[in-house]
């Protein structure tokens, strides 16, 4: 792989980010209360095609990265070059796997921080592109950051890191409030778990509003349930969503705008809500609700 030729010097730049393989939803069957060192071997896939030279280059940085402890998972940053043609930043580094049998990764963010932890970029990558990597050893890599994901212009001299956004490795989950966990039975938040499941994909850096339930009350005012989606990798805080829904035509029934308190929805989470439309505000008296549609007006 032409890609590695950016591994052409011994300097290391950056640090080492660590995670436990248990933060990531993993499952081993080495004793966690182990707390052995581990040394990890270099890892070249067999498709790679790489000069002698640079096998060398990258056996020493692999050699001379620190050992983990069982079950982790560790970027070692290794060094940036910025593309003359593009600005993009080619950070070299190392995925590094403690874990004893082989780990595929998928989709995750990774956040570039300088030395004082400070975060300089963020972008999602397909780790999957890495390949099976194998138990206890170091893979190098070349993770390509985009000009516009860079929030600096300054390449770090020393000290800067790679890390694992872990939240974006969670799959994604159902947040339910205090007061829907009370109220719901087991079954029921299965049933909820299960329609999450059913949405498409969140892009990163999404919010979405998907509806699920609509229901008239005795006194005929409309209950609107809702998925409230974040595809962030932060937690947001709604204090105010606007709120319109549209019948089985494409006409506008409703309309409202829902001050909350504000309703907090976790990272990388889908956090069902029911907003109560006053039976006055309604446009159509007997709206076709067998399809429905809820979103945030323009």
């Amino acid at each position: 792989m032409s890609i590695f030729s950016f591994f052409n010097k011994t300097d290391k730049t950056g640090k080492d980010s660590i995670v436990s393989s248990t933060e990531l939803g993993e499952v081993s069957d080495t004793n966690p209360s182990e707390t052995e060192d581990v040394t990890l071997a270099l890892s070249i896939s067999e498709s790679w095609e790489i000069s002698k030279e640079q096998e060398y280059v990258l056996k020493f940085l692999s050699n001379d990265l620190p050992p983990l402890q069982p079950n982790q998972l560790s970027l070692a940053g290794i060094d940036i070059e910025a593309d003359p043609y593009t600005d993009d930043w080619n950070v070299q580094a190392f995925f590094r796997s403690s874990l004893d049998r082989p780990i595929t990764m998928e989709k995750a963010e990774l956040v570039l921080q300088d030395a004082d932890k400070k975060t300089i970029a963020s972008q999602e990558f397909d780790l999957s592109e890495l390949g099976s990597i194998p138990p206890l050893s170091n893979r190098p890599w070349i993770f390509k950051f985009k000009k516009d994901a860079l929030q600096v212009s300054e390449i770090p001299a020393a000290g800067w890191s790679l890390a694992f956004n872990v939240q974006s490795l969670v799959p994604h989950a159902v947040d339910l409030d205090a007061s829907w966990e009370e109220a719901l039975t087991d079954k029921q938040k299965s049933g909820l778990a299960e329609l999450v499941k059913k949405l498409p994909e969140l892009k990163p850096q999404e919010l979405n509003i998907t509806g699920f339930q609509t229901r008239f009350s005795e006194d005929g005012n409309l209950a609107v349930s809702v998925f409230i989606r974040n595809g962030y990798s932060k937690q947001i805080e709604l204090e105010k969503l606007p709120l319109e829904i549209l019948d089985a035509t494409g006409s506008s029934i409703v309309k409202g705008s829902f001050n909350l308190d504000p309703l907090v929805v976790k990272a990388n989470t889908t956090k069902p809500w029911t907003f109560i439309f006053p039976k006055e505000t309604l446009q159509v008296s007997d709206p076709d609700l067998s399809r429905w549609t809820a979103r945030i007006p323009q």
